[in-house]
C-alpha cells in the first residue's frame, strides 16, 4: 500500500480525534451539572435525577453518538443507581408485555419470509394486477400497505425492492430520468409507510407505546381498538397517495409487458405452494385472530409467544433460520426506553416538564393533540421514531391530567404519526430503500414527501376531532 501523509494542519487533525471524547466529557459534565442543581419547586430529587438521565439519553439519540440500544441500557443502569426507581423495579419493567409481545412479531414475521409465503404472495399479486403501468404501480402501492399491516413496513420494503427494481430494469427505465422509475418505488415506500401504522404489526413502535402507557398509568389499548380508531387514516392516506402518485409524475411508458413476463418467470421459479407456507400461513391466520378476539383478556405476549412456540413444535421453522430475523437492538431499545418514559412518570418528572413546557402552549385538549402530532411528525423525520416516541409520551401522559385527558389519545397523538414519515431517507428505511435504488433523488422525495406529511397530519387531527368521539375514545 503507497504511503499516504496527511497534509492537514496538525490543530485541525488533532481536534478531528478528540471531538468524540470532548463530546462525551461535555455529557459527562452537563449530567453532573443536571444532578446538583438545587431541586425546583414541585419537583422531587428522583425527578431531577430522571430528568438528568432523560437529558443524557435524548441527546444520544439524537445525535446517535452510540447505538440506540446502548442508549437505553444507559438508561437502565442509571436509573437504580441514581435513586430514581429500585433496581427490581427497573428490571421488571424491561420485562414488560410489549417487549415480548415485539419478539414473537418479529419471530412470525421472520417465519412467513423465511417460508417465502409472502414472496409468493408479492408475485401472484403483480401478476394479476400489474398488466397496465397505472395498474402495477397501484397494485405495488396497495401490496406494500396491506403486506405490512401483518408484517414490519422494514420487512415488507426490503422483500419487495428487488423485484421492484428487476421490474424497473426490464423495463429499461433510466434511473433519475424516468418518472415511472420514480413513481414505482415512491408507491413501495409510501405503501409500506402507510400500511404500517394500521395494526400493532407494522412497526414496534405502536407496542413500544402502549408498553409505556401501561407501566405509567396503567391502561392498554388492544390489538382491535387501536385498528378500528386509525383506520379511517390509513384509507384516506391510500387515497390520497393513489392521486399524488399518478398526478404528480406523468407516467412516460405505455406497456409493461417485459415485467409482467418477468413476474410470470419468478412465479413458476417459486413452484407449488408448499405444506410449509400453508401451516405458516394458518398459524398467523389463528394469531391476528386471537389478538383481534381474545388479546385484551389474555395478553398479546401470550399469544405471540403461544405461536412462536407452535412454529418451532410443527417443526416450521428451525432458530437458525429465524435468528436474523430478530433485531435484538430494537429490542433492547425497546425495552430501555420503556424503563426510562416508567421512571420519568413515576418520579414526577413527566408531569412537572409538561406543566413547565408545552403545557404553557396548550388550550384544551384538541390543542395538545394538535401540537404533540405536529412535533411527533417533525421529529420523526430526523431521527428514530422509537427515540420520539421515548422522548415525548412521558410528556405527553404528564399532560393528561392537567387537561383531564384520557392519556390513551395523548398515546395516539404520539404512537400514529410517529410512523408517517414520508419526507427523508433517514425516517424511514422504506424512503432509504426508495431513494438508495438511484430513480428517486432526495429532493424529489422531499418535495413530494411534505405534500404527504403535511396532509397526514391534518387527516390525523380530523379524525382525532371527529371520528373518535363516535366510537368513543373523547369519552373515556
Amino acid at each position: 500500500m503507497p504511503l499516504e501523509i496527511d497534509k492537514r494542519p496538525l490543530w485541525l487533525v488533532l481536534a478531528i480525534r478528540s471531538a468524540r471524547v470532548l463530546f462525551f466529557v461535555s455529557l459527562a459534565a452537563a449530567f453532573y451539572f443536571a444532578l446538583t442543581i438545587s431541586v425546583p419547586e414541585g419537583l422531587t430529587e428522583g425527578g431531577r435525577n430522571a430528568i438528568a438521565i432523560f437529558i443524557v439519553c435524548l441527546i444520544l439519540w439524537v445525535t446517535n453518538a452510540v447505538p440506540l440500544a446502548i442508549t437505553s441500557i444507559l438508561a437502565i443502569v442509571l436509573v437504580p443507581l441514581f435513586g430514581v426507581l429500585p433496581s427490581d423495579e427497573t428490571y421488571s419493567i424491561f420485562g414488560n408485555e410489549a417487549v415480548f409481545f415485539i419478539l414473537g412479531a418479529f419471530i412470525l414475521a421472520g417465519a412467513v419470509m423465511h417460508s417465502g409465503l409472502s414472496n409468493r404472495v408479492a408475485l401472484a399479486i403483480l401478476k394479476r394486477y400489474g398488466h397496465a403501468p397505472k395498474r402495477m404501480i397501484l397494485s405495488i402501492f396497495f401490496l406494500s400497505a396491506v403486506l405490512s399491516f401483518f408484517m414490519s413496513e422494514h420487512a415488507v420494503a426490503a422483500m419487495l425492492f428487488p423485484i421492484v427494481f428487476e421490474i424497473a430494469k426490464g423495463l429499461g427505465l433510466r434511473p433519475g430520468k424516468s418518472n415511472f422509475g420514480k413513481v414505482l418505488f415512491l408507491s413501495l415506500a409510501w405503501g409500506c409507510v402507510i400500511g404500517g401504522v394500521a395494526t400493532f404489526l407494522g412497526g414496534a413502535r405502536v407496542p413500544l407505546a402502549v408498553g409505556m402507557l401501561k407501566e405509567a398509568t396503567g391502561e392498554t389499548i388492544n390489538f382491535l381498538e387501536y385498528t378500528v380508531a386509525v383506520f379511517p387514516i390509513v384509507i384516506v392516506m391510500l387515497c390520497v397517495g393513489t392521486v399524488l402518485l399518478l398526478k404528480l409524475f406523468p407516467i412516460e411508458i405505455t406497456d409493461t409487458g417485459k415485467a409482467n413476463k418477468l413476474i410470470a418467470e419468478k412465479l413458476q421459479k417459486v413452484g407449488k405452494i408448499t405444506y410449509v407456507e400453508y401451516a405458516v400461513g394458518g398459524v398467523l391466520f389463528v394469531t391476528v385472530l386471537a389478538w383481534m378476539t381474545i388479546g385484551e383478556h389474555v395478553g398479546l405476549a401470550v399469544i405471540a409467544l403461544a405461536a412462536v412456540v407452535a412454529l418451532f413444535v410443527l417443526k416450521l421453522v428451525r432458530w437458525k433460520d429465524i435468528e436474523e430475523y430478530v433485531n435484538w437492538g430494537i429490542i433492547l431499545m425497546y425495552g430501555g426506553a420503556i424503563t426510562l418514559g416508567t421512571a420519568l412518570a413515576r418520579s414526577g418528572a413527566a408531569e412537572w416538564v409538561a406543566t413547565q413546557t408545552i403545557g404553557r402552549w396548550g388550550t384544551g385538549p384538541a390543542a395538545v393533540i394538535a401540537i404533540f402530532s405536529l412535533m411527533t411528525l417533525l421529529l420523526t423525520e430526523g431521527i428514530s421514531n422509537a427515540a420520539v416516541i421515548a422522548i415525548l409520551l412521558p410528556i405527553g401522559i404528564g399532560m393528561a391530567g392537567k387537561y383531564a385527558m384520557d392519556p390513551t389519545l395523548i398515546t395516539y397523538a404520539i404512537a400514529v404519526p410517529a410512523g408517517l414519515a414520508f419526507s427523508l431517507p433517514m425516517s424511514t428505511p422504506a424512503n432509504a430503500i426508495a431513494v438508495s435504488s438511484n430513480y428517486i433523488t432526495v429532493k424529489e422525495l422531499v418535495k413530494v414527501g411534505v405534500i404527504m406529511s403535511f396532509t397526514s397530519w391534518v387527516v390525523f387531527n380530523l379524525v382525532a376531532n371527529y371520528y373518535w368521539p363516535l366510537i368513543g375514545l373523547w369519552g373515556n
